[in-house]
This record gives structure tokens, C-alpha cells and sequence, in this order.
């Protein structure tokens, strides 16, 4: 796989004009928080202590509802941070679990640093798959059901959900910036990391005239007391049973 020069501190912190989410910290901090590989290795106090978290937030009837939902909020940033670089400057930075720390009491843009170092690689979807997927969201998955029984399924439906997402703010930055060819670099890798058979059956995403998203699954937001259904759920109202899909 191609190696792609390293990106410097401003074309880092340009992707965070595009929102809050692809914002990334880098250097030093005095609390940087916890590598995510010592997370996906079996350190889950963060993890646990972020859904209890948005669980009180929340005010969810279920466990499980608010592990979906943090989950859902730490998987659009690991895409973000990847993908807003990927289409701004063809080049996703080394985002390797070892050297991004996440700190589970803030919320973006405070949540996620990355050490110094590190090389930026060439901005293909099988290092998107690599970097993203398998870097992150498999072992992340396993760590949110080690925590707390939710599907499996549910899961990889926020991670399409998710990518949808990315893929959905940086077209529309690309529009009202002027700078067309950043949207469809954004809606070529999305298109194809659609196909991967991890994402493949979350959901439907088309291109006409923007970028939209419908998830076979459901992130269980609307068990909330004051939640309801997100744009892109898989239901047309609120199920009046709670055994919708999952």
C-alpha cells in the first residue's frame, strides 16, 4: 500500500473547518487520556464510565441504548478523523490504536489526540478499511458487548450509519466551500467502503442529489423518554413493542 508524504499540523487542522468531529488534537497533553489500544486490550473503565455517562444523560431505560449510542459517537469520530483528511489531501494520517488516546469525560474536539510521529499513508479504501474498521471498530465493538450484551448487528449498523455521516458533512462542506472535487473523493470512498462485507448489509446509501443513508438497523435513540428517530433509522415511527430490530 502506498505511503503518501506526511501532513503536516495545518492540514490536520484543516479538516476541523468541516465540524467538530474531524477536528484531531496532536502532540503533547498534560491528560491525554488512554490509548485505544489499551481500551480494545481489555482497559474498559472509560468505556464503561462514557456510558454511564450518556446513560444519565440520557435517561435510558436500558444499558444497552446508551453502549449504542456512545458507541455510535466514538465511531463517527474514528471516520471523521480519517476520512476528512482522505478528502481533503488524499492522505489518512497513522491513526493506529497505540498512538490515538481518547479521553471518555470530554466530548469532541477534546476527546481524541494523537501522539507525535508517525507517517501518513496514501488514501485508499483498503487503508480506510484497515486503519478504520479493523483498527478501530472491530476491536471497539468487542469492547462495548464485553461491557454490555447489545447486537452485534446494532453495531455495525452505527458504523454505516456513522460513515454516512462523514460522508454527508464533508459533501456538504465541499458544496459551500467551492471545492468540489473534495465531495466526490468523499462520495468515492464512501461508495466503496460500502461494499466491504462489514458494512454491506447496514444500509442503503445514495448519491441523488446528496449523499442519504437508511440503516437496516436501529440505534435504539428513540427509548429514550426524550429521544426519537434519527434521520436515518430503519423505522418510519417509533415501534410501540421493544422488540424492534437491533
Amino acid at each position: 500500500m502506498g505511503r503518501a508524504r506526511a501532513l503536516t499540523p495545518q492540514e490536520l487542522a484543516q479538516a476541523s473547518s468541516i465540524g467538530g468531529f474531524f477536528a484531531l488534537r496532536t502532540g503533547r497533553a498534560e491528560h491525554p487520556g488512554v490509548p485505544l489500544a489499551a481500551v480494545y486490550a481489555g482497559r474498559t473503565a472509560p468505556l464503561t464510565s462514557r456510558i454511564d455517562t450518556v446513560a444519565a444523560r440520557l435517561r435510558a431505560p436500558e444499558r444497552r441504548v446508551a453502549a449504542s449510542i456512545a458507541h455510535l459517537g466514538l465511531a463517527a469520530r474514528l471516520w471523521s478523523i480519517a476520512l476528512g483528511p482522505a478528502a481533503l489531501h488524499g492522505a489518512v494520517p497513522d491513526l493506529t490504536a497505540d498512538r490515538l488516546s481518547w479521553d471518555a469525560g470530554r466530548s469532541s474536539p477534546d476527546d481524541l489526540l494523537l501522539a507525535p510521529g508517525g507517517e501518513a499513508r496514501e488514501a485508499t479504501v483498503e487503508c480506510l478499511v484497515e486503519t478504520v474498521l479493523e483498527g478501530h471498530l472491530a476491536p471497539l465493538g468487542e469492547a462495548v458487548r464485553r461491557d454490555t450484551p447489545v447486537s452485534a448487528a446494532l453495531l455495525r449498523g452505527n458504523a454505516g450509519s456513522a460513515l454516512a455521516g462523514a460522508v454527508r458533512e464533508l459533501h456538504g462542506w465541499a458544496r459551500k466551500a467551492g471545492r468540489p472535487e473534495v465531495g466526490e473523493r468523499a462520495r468515492a470512498l464512501g461508495a466503496a467502503l460500502f461494499a466491504h462485507p462489514a458494512l454491506a448489509d447496514t444500509g442503503t446509501l445514495a448519491f441523488a442529489p446528496g449523499p442519504a443513508f437508511r440503516r437496516r438497523s436501529c440505534c435504539l435513540y428513540y427509548r429514550c423518554p426524550d429521544g426519537g428517530l434519527c434521520g436515518d433509522c430503519v423505522f418510519e415511527r417509533p415501534p410501540r413493542r421493544a422488540d424492534g430490530p437491533n
